[in-house]
């Protein structure tokens, strides 16, 4: 099974809200999941998700793959290097 980190829209008419979620790969946009990771609310000024940090981790280091707009999100919240180093640094203990 791939796992996926993407994101599933919710929210009213004209007010989108994003939801970051580990799901299959061959699931629907906004079908099953296995587990929420974070919101995205790209109506606020900031533009930041708010992420559980750890769990969003563990996902990639077990070899999930992100969507090219949930990695730009995990850039911007500074995830991705941290994931970037922890990555690089296993890789040199080894």
């Amino acid at each position: 099974m791939a796992v996926h980190l993407r994101l599933t829209r919710t929210g009213r008419h004209k007010r989108p809200l994003y939801r970051v979620v580990a799901a299959d790969s061959r699931k629907p946009r906004d079908g099953r999941f296995l587990e929420i990771l974070g919101i995205f609310d790209p109506l606020k000024p900031a533009g930041l998700p708010e992420l559980k940090q750890e769990r969003v981790l563990r996902w990639l280091h077990q070899g999930a793959q992100p969507t090219v707009t949930v990695k730009t999100l995990l850039r911007r919240s500074g995830l991705w290097k941290q994931f970037e180093t922890e990555k690089t640094a296993k890789k040199k203990e080894a």
